[in-house]
């Protein structure tokens, strides 16, 4: 398929037939929209493009920002031969057959760009498929993906392309694209109902359009209440497997550990809303209470069970409540990773040093022979002294005097801090 080859016809005018935002789609880098981080003038990628040197690139962003809108101008600019390829339909056999008509274009000195939408769903031999395709020349790849390009492309395609990260467009630009727009459809509206229907669009310039074209077919007109029917209800960009999915679970994490309620309630409403699977939240809501709260406030991890056998129980929606409770618990609760940061010490004495033997006075003399071979030998029974304080050692000899747990002085550990500087004392360790 060539770009060229539907040129008369676009020429002709839009055709009414056709989508909204296909129709809306740029011809030219100065017509693109948003992106000025790469493609503004004197930005590296347009002055590859206008050069016409630009090698194969993975163009990396959420859905509606132009990733195949910049593929088509590109191949467009360029006087390239545009091959369009879904991941999703094609295979290798497939993969090859494209691949011959490249290389024939090629040695009759045309040049190709192969575009490979959804390239991320790809397996790894589909993948190499093109590499040395890519290497002779044959083409110039252009990937699109939604996923990070880091976990998603096999190193040996990612170390021969040039990944550019597209963000999603902020909806002063989307509401800038819905006002040329409204001429094409023949239509009026308010700046506000542009700006809702924007904010709706969570960056994606495609679900924008398809708002606006829907309100405008539905009434005649666009109107608050026109674009309210359509959108129904805003759907949130969220993909439980994907980047997204860690995106915001760090950013709710990040925000209880800052003491911050109102933001992790914010963090967890988009998780909520988006679906996501409740126990995992759950699950990663009792991390936060062990992790960083840990004994400053001991209630944090029982508050936490509870929530959890509260999701388990009730189910949702009732059980989002028990969720945001104990969110904001772990928000007011006195921070500690004293804890954390002592295990995380002692497995790495663990994994550097020498796995010492257990002290004979700490070993169990279970029989006779073990019995006078010394096991059990200066055992102290800490219950036969007063305050249950014996001066027995229980690390092995070239361990003893180490410390990992240091307790804050925040919370319920404070006390704990005290406690233990008064057992060291009677222990003659202080």
């Amino acid at each position: 398929m060539s770009l060229f080859d539907q040129s008369t016809a676009e020429e002709a005018g839009p055709d009414a037939s056709r989508p909204l935002a296909d129709r809306m789609r740029p011809r030219t880098l100065d017509e693109y929209a948003g992106q000025e981080h790469i493609l503004g003038p004197g930005k590296p990628l347009r002055a590859q493009i206008e050069r016409d040197q630009l090698g194969s690139i993975i163009l990396w962003g959420p859905p509606g920002v132009g990733k195949t809108t910049l593929a088509q101008i590109v191949a467009r600019m360029t006087k390239s031969e545009f091959l369009p390829f879904s991941a999703v339909l094609a295979g290798i056999k497939e993969i090859k057959a494209v691949m011959a008509d490249a290389e024939r274009l090629r040695k009759l000195g045309k040049k190709t760009i192969l575009f490979v939408d959804e390239i991320h769903r790809f397996n790894k031999a589909q993948q190499d498929a093109f590499l040395p395709y890519v290497e002779r020349g044959d083409i110039v790849l252009i990937g699109a993906t939604t996923e990070n390009p880091s976990f998603e492309v096999n190193a040996a395609l990612l170390s021969r392309s040039k990944v550019y990260m597209l963000r999603a467009l902020t909806e002063e630009e989307i509401a800038g694209l819905l006002r040329k727009a409204l001429g094409l459809l023949k239509a009026r509206a308010s700046d506000e109902v542009l700006e809702t229907i924007a904010a709706a669009s969570n960056g994606d310039a495609r679900s924008a359009y398809n708002t606006l074209e829907s309100a405008v077919n539905a009434a005649g007109e666009v109107t608050e209440q026109s674009v309210a029917d359509t959108l129904g209800r805003k759907v949130l960009l969220y993909d439980k497997t994907g980047e997204e999915h860690y995106n915001l679970i760090s950013a709710l994490h990040k925000s209880v550990r800052s003491s911050d309620a109102d933001a992790a309630l914010y963090w967890l409403a988009r998780m909520l809303e988006a679906g996501e699977d409740r126990m995992y939240i759950a699950r990663r809501v009792v991390r936060m209470a062990i992790e960083d709260i840990g004994l400053a406030d001991p209630r944090a991890l029982e508050q936490c069970m509870a929530m959890q056998q509260c999701v388990h129980f009730l189910g949702m929606p009732e059980g989002d409540l028990a969720i945001a409770q104990a969110v904001i618990y772990l928000c007011v609760a006195p921070k500690s990773d004293a804890g954390y940061k002592a295990l995380g010490e002692v497995i790495g004495e663990v994994r550097s040093g020498r796995a010492e033997p257990v002290p004979m006075q700490l070993r169990n003399a279970s029989t006779k022979s073990m019995k006078e071979w010394g096991y059990g030998a200066g055992y102290q029974h800490a219950h036969k002294f007063d305050d249950a304080m014996n001066q027995m050692e229980c690390l092995p000899e070239s361990l003893q005097g180490k410390r990992w747990y240091f307790p804050t002085e925040r919370g319920v550990e404070k006390r704990i801090r005290e406690r233990l500087e008064e057992i060291r004392k009677a222990k003659g360790k202080d």
